[in-house]
């Protein structure tokens, strides 16, 4: 990950990757005709979009609020 790609934008907070997981799992959730996406999956569709290890999903998941 890019360093600027952590750092949060200042109209909304999110970071660039904070947004793509955001973008993705709301496309996946419409595809899905679902609420729940697993983790794996939403991995797997991430990765189309930006390098990203499974730690750092999972610690962006975390900082959004997921499994609260």
């Amino acid at each position: 990950m890019k360093p600027q790609e952590s750092i949060p934008d200042v109209r909304d907070g999110l970071s660039d990757v904070e947004r793509t997981v955001l973008y993705v799992l709301h496309k996946t959730q419409q595809e899905m005709a679902c609420r729940a996406v697993p983790t794996a999956m939403l991995y797997g569709r991430v990765l189309e979009y930006i390098n990203i290890s499974e730690t750092e999903l999972v610690a962006c998941l975390q900082r959004l609020g997921a499994g609260q």
